[in-house]
């Protein structure tokens, strides 16, 4: 497998670059962090995977970073290219642009579970192809290679979900492991100070621990080489397994606004 060194990257990046940046990539498959346009301690990435010449966007992201997002991707593959836009919950920084991909492209597939995609068409549109990823837990690209979903309800809505790529091992993991940070870099280099930018936004937004010690239980089999979120830093796999202990023993949410019923 022909990696990038995530931790060397983390080093190396510089916040503002002018192209998308490549987390992985081989001759025939490739992830690339895409970037994001503002300058707030609650960035929102946005993700491709790219697998011989088709892509799919994880999390496209909202209406304001539409345009960034799309000059990104044609930096690496032709607009028509992008099959489908996973998103993982129904959020607008995570999923209100694609009507933009819809008016770019109809035939782009909606790859969502069910109850978010009950929400979706609140944002404009209903007349797209639907891919069901609670009936279906996986895409296969054309090549075969695979992406496999994991539910991960109330974290923090009843139908998210992440989405595993079986070639890279990396797992993009929507609102879960989730920062909130000013001194922002694009990996993790030490997880004990992280610890503290997760916790501004998982003691809020998380569910229960009983949520998150089940989706731990959910995905602990896996070889991750990287966790991938939506909000803040990428997790290489040097502090993966102190990331998954954090979720595990986690209090949030329920835990804290009704702690005599613990």
């Amino acid at each position: 497998m022909n990696t990038i060194d995530l931790v060397e990257l983390g080093r190396m990046f510089m916040e503002r670059y002018d192209k998308p940046t490549p987390l992985f990539h081989d001759d025939q498959h490739a992830v690339y962090w895409l970037g994001v346009p503002e300058d707030s301690a609650f960035r929102c990435n946005t993700y491709m995977i790219v697998d011989g010449q088709e892509a799919v966007i994880v999390d496209p992201g909202g209406h304001n970073s539409y345009e960034f997002v799309k000059n990104r991707v044609a930096q690496i593959i032709p607009l028509d290219k992008v099959t489908g836009l996973i998103i993982c919950h129904q959020d607008p920084d995570v999923a209100a642009s694609m009507t933009d991909w819809l008016t770019l492209d109809p035939k782009i597939k909606i790859i969502t579970s069910v109850r978010t995609n009950i929400l979706l068409p609140h944002y404009g549109k209903s007349d797209y192809t639907f891919v069901n990823i609670n009936e279906n837990p996986t895409w296969s690209f054309l090549s075969g290679r695979q992406l496999r979903f994991i539910e991960s309800p109330f974290l923090h809505f009843p139908g998210a979900f992440t989405t595993f790529d079986l070639v890279t091992g990396f797992l993009f993991s929507g609102d879960i492991w989730a920062s909130i940070d000013m001194d922002w870099r694009l990996v993790v280099d030490d997880f004990s100070r992280h610890e503290l930018k997760l916790s501004l936004f998982h003691v809020d937004y998380m569910a229960s621990n009983i949520a998150a010690r089940g989706f731990v239980g959910r995905i602990r089999h896996l070889e991750l080489n990287a966790i991938l979120p939506q909000h803040g830093s990428i997790i290489p796999k040097k502090h993966v397994s102190k990331a998954l202990s954090y979720l595990h023993d986690l209090k949030c949410g329920l835990d804290l606004i009704y702690p005599d019923l613990q």
